[in-house]
């Protein structure tokens, strides 16, 4: 799998080591506290698949410019302000094997430090009058906070349908993805059709990614270091689950139901559930779903000329959903 990110990264090797400058660049502040926190971010961080995918919707449409470079880094604030808040929304001590920010500077200063890179953001754009892709964070970011609400609000009375399901995908996470394109290729002052389309691309892969992320929770084998069934225990109706309780029997879904709702913390009705959704044909339903997601985008990929960049993205859309972790 690390194979195949370098691949993905092949075409923009050079323009990936200099966003990491210019990104801490853009975060940095007179505050020696914030810059400890900022500087612990940028060594712990991940794949940065996001930048990844800005970069390669600008090539697939023109070239890298400063303009991309900037809309990288707005899209990466966003993204590391809302895991930083996530984690003290979630009380979760642990991000990719490191403490997380509250973990090590308590809730207060991890509210503020996602505060201050979400305003990092919006500077770097009206800063630069880089207005179209302002436009762009801004209706990420409310989209975003929309979904984590929805899916609050939803997971109270555990009557989330499809439907709904898709809706807080959306937001939640294919939202962001979707800004990437769209940044990337805006970055190059394209015609709004093109822009739309790259945003449409964005959300269809968005959508399969996080679908893929929810299968995780019914493996054995799971190697994202998170614990298997913790949706369940966390009462998160995912994809596989709500087509399991659909297609139930009623006498079956009431007892599940009860276990999601009573005793979400019991290993083994937990353990019962994740068997239930696997032999029912759920895990199926869910992969079927995300590869039609897939395919969509690929669909939209395909009116691209070849390019390098375009066949990275089309490896960006196989690791999606062939990633283990």
């Amino acid at each position: 799998m690390a194979n195949i990110v370098e691949e993905i990264k092949n075409p923009i090797k050079e323009n990936m080591k200099l966003f990491e400058k210019k990104f801490y660049e853009s975060m940095k502040s007179n505050v020696s506290l914030l810059d400890k926190v900022t500087q612990f971010i940028v060594t712990t961080k991940g794949k940065q698949m996001r930048p990844m995918f800005v970069f390669l919707c600008a090539n697939l449409v023109g070239e890298v410019t400063e303009k991309t470079y900037r809309g990288a880094s707005m899209i990466e604030l966003i993204h590391t302000a809302t895991l930083v808040h996530d984690d003290v929304v979630d009380e979760s001590f642990k991000r990719r094997n490191f403490f997380s920010i509250n973990a090590l500077w308590k809730n207060k200063i991890a509210v503020l430090v996602g505060d201050y890179l979400l305003s990092k953001s919006v500077l770097l754009s009206t800063d630069n009058k880089d207005f179209d892709l302002l436009a762009v964070i801004s209706r990420t970011i409310r989209e975003m906070a929309e979904g984590e609400l929805l899916q609050l609000e939803k997971a109270r009375k555990l009557d989330i349908t499809e439907d709904v399901y898709y809706e807080i995908i959306r937001q939640k996470t294919a939202t962001l993805i979707a800004a990437c394109c769209e940044v990337g290729v805006r970055s190059n002052n394209v015609d709004e059709e093109i822009a739309l389309k790259m945003q449409q691309f964005g959300t269809y892969t968005g959508m399969a990614f996080q679908i893929k992320d929810d299968l995780f929770d019914y493996l054995s084998s799971n190697i994202i270091g998170k614990p298997v069934g913790i949706d369940i225990q966390e009462q998160k109706m995912t994809l596989p689950l709500i087509y399991t309780l659909r297609t139930a029997d009623p006498e079956k879904r009431k007892y599940f139901f009860e276990t999601i709702k009573r005793y979400n913390k019991k290993p083994k009705r937990v353990k019962e559930l994740i068997e239930f959704v696997k032999t029912s044909g759920g895990l199926d339903y869910a992969i079927g779903v995300m590869k039609d997601f897939q395919q969509k985008a690929v669909d939209i990929l395909d009116t691209f000329p070849d390019s390098e960049a375009k066949k990275s993205l089309r490896l960006m859309l196989d690791y999606v959903i062939e990633r283990k972790f």
